[in-house]
């Protein structure tokens, strides 16, 4: 199976540079139309310019593709939605949203000024959101859509002096379990990737070593797959230096307690119980863990539901 864009239109943001500029190169390369957005900004989203996102559409443009630069500021809605109601006029539709587009101001908890958590949030974890907004009427109009957000390990495991960063890249998994439900039956996909490569977002943090082996290119190809045709729904992957994973929350078995043993020491003393991870599954839906505790309490009562 050759996975091709051929007749989609695909807006990738933040992709003037890094990741995104790869996302946008390799979609093109494949058929796509592509909206290059990039605000322009610094590291930490101060300034403006559109040379980034015109230097990769010239870059799409020389090898054949079809690219249109677009500055809109990803925390402001108004902006956002005029890039899509853009390329619904030049192209007819938006069908595919790589929504990749961050900045970093990284500071202990203890220093972080709340003006840098705000900012962060508002880029990441709101400007996810609008994108997703702005294009989601269209999809399921058209009954067809492909989403993906972008998470890090900072969020997922936790990262020092990245309390704006980790909270604003967890709150894509929300975000993603929410739309892929709400998607399912529009054929709207949402899948999230959580990638590790050599961008200016991670030069500071890593040794040289290590950067060569991380580039952006090998992170696209399950960024193409979460966006193609036959891509699954609600996925984490896991992407960087040619490896590739899938990423699961997980919940264990646990125990259900007596009422006389509602108590905090009851719990201390079954802990070992309560977080055996060999009994751990992926649960499916907010819902599906109430039944699962519902369920342990009436075994315990006798009661038949």
């Amino acid at each position: 199976m050759t996975i091709r864009f051929d007749g989609r239109v695909a807006i990738v943001t933040g992709a003037g540079n890094g990741l995104g500029r790869a996302h946008a190169l390799g979609l093109a390369s494949r058929g796509a139309k592509v909206v290059v957005n990039d605000f322009g900004g610094g590291r930490d989203g101060t300034g403006a310019s559109l040379s980034a996102a015109e230097t990769v559409v010239e870059e799409i443009r020389k090898t054949g593709g079809t690219a249109i630069a677009d500055g809109a500021d990803v925390s402001n809605f108004e902006q956002v939605n005029a890039m899509v109601e853009r390329a619904t006029r030049e192209w007819g539709s938006v069908d595919v949203l790589c929504a990749n587009a961050g900045i970093l101001r990284d500071k202990s908890f203890g220093k972080m000024e709340v003006a840098d958590f705000v900012k962060v949030l508002d880029v990441h974890l709101v400007g996810s959101f609008y994108c997703c907004k702005a294009v989601w009427d269209g999809m399921r109009e058209r009954n067809y859509g492909r989403i993906v957000l972008t998470t890090s390990s900072s969020g997922l495991y936790g990262n020092f002096g990245q309390a704006n960063y980790g909270a604003a890249k967890s709150g894509m998994i929300g975000l993603m379990n929410v739309l892929a439900e709400e998607g399912r039956k529009t054929n709207i996909r949402v899948n999230t990737i959580s990638p590790t490569a050599a961008t200016r977002m991670t030069e500071d943090l890593l040794p040289p070593q290590a950067l060569a082996l991380m580039r952006p290119e090998a992170i696209t190809p399950a960024v193409e797959y979460l966006l193609s045709e036959e891509a699954p729904t609600r996925t984490i992957m896991g992407a960087g230096a040619g490896s590739f994973a899938v990423i699961k929350i997980m919940e264990t078995e646990g125990i259900n307690l007596p009422p006389a043993e509602w108590t905090p020491d009851a719990v201390a003393a079954h802990f070992a119980d309560i977080s055996d991870m060999s009994t751990a599954k992926a649960l499916e839906g907010a819902f599906q863990q109430t039944q699962k505790y519902v369920a342990q309490a009436a075994a315990r009562a006798g009661v038949k539901l």
